[in-house]
């Protein structure tokens, strides 16, 4: 099947499959990332190999999915999520496991869809306006780049659009989705009081893992973070 948002843009996926038809966990990547970023497709393998079938997927402007990178933003990419649930609706039970800013994607998302039933949270961001001002408050939006790399323009729109959300714990706190948060203890990207912070606010069936000795991108850890969200999966995602 094809995906697009609705402006009409194609939302590059892949599936990995495994022997269940009434479940899927959707992984969605973090910023400046795509689907196909090794830790992404690591831990979709990893995943249907527990019997979880994957769907991992570019936002729009990322990857091989259509539109403009310029356009990315917090906001679009909840609309981009909710295009993806459009397109498999039904009776599977949905999973989303959302990579540092897909984690507060999937924050945003849940609290107004229904749809979702378990989120986990990998490095997931919280403090969306302080992670602009942190990472990129000395560049000058539509002129800078992201982390001094050309291909990823820093846009006004996507700075104003993490300003304006300021933080996701307003839309959260009434939440009683199944929950699991992990964080390098080690991160410097989404800094790990982003995941202590939401988890202090989090009212229903919560658990948080700091992983010591690793960073933002897992690295050297990728089976421990598929262990840790396999064994969530297989408490609350039945």
């Amino acid at each position: 099947m094809e995906i697009h948002n609705r402006y009409g843009e194609k939302i590059d996926y892949a599936i990995h499959e495994a022997n269940s038809d009434d479940k899927l966990v959707i992984l969605a990547q973090g910023v400046t990332g795509d689907k196909d970023r090794e830790f992404i497709v690591e831990l979709a393998t990893m995943l249907a190999a527990k019997g979880y079938p994957t769907l991992r997927f570019s936002f729009a402007g990322c990857g091989q999915s259509g539109g403009d990178f310029r356009d990315s933003t917090i906001s679009k990419e909840v609309e981009d999520l909710g295009s993806i649930l459009d397109q498999v609706k039904g009776a599977k039970k949905i999973a989303y496991i959302g990579y540092s800013m897909g984690g507060a994607v999937g924050a945003l998302a849940a609290a107004k869809d229904d749809r979702i039933s378990v989120l986990i949270s990998l490095a997931g961001m919280v403090d969306t306006k302080g992670f602009a001002e942190r990472e990129f408050g000395e560049e000058t939006p539509d002129q800078g780049c992201m982390w001094e790399n050309e291909s990823h323009p820093l846009s006004q729109k996507f700075v104003d659009d993490l300003t304006q959300i300021d933080t996701v714990i307003p839309a959260v706190k009434e939440h009683r989705i199944p929950w699991l948060l992990l964080h390098g203890a080690e991160d410097d990207v989404v800094l790990p009081s982003d995941s202590e912070t939401l988890f202090k606010h989090l009212k229903g069936k919560k658990k948080h893992v700091v992983i010591d000795r690793t960073d933002h991108s897992f690295e050297g850890h990728f089976e421990r973070v598929a262990d840790e969200a396999g064994d969530w999966l297989g408490t609350h995602f039945k």
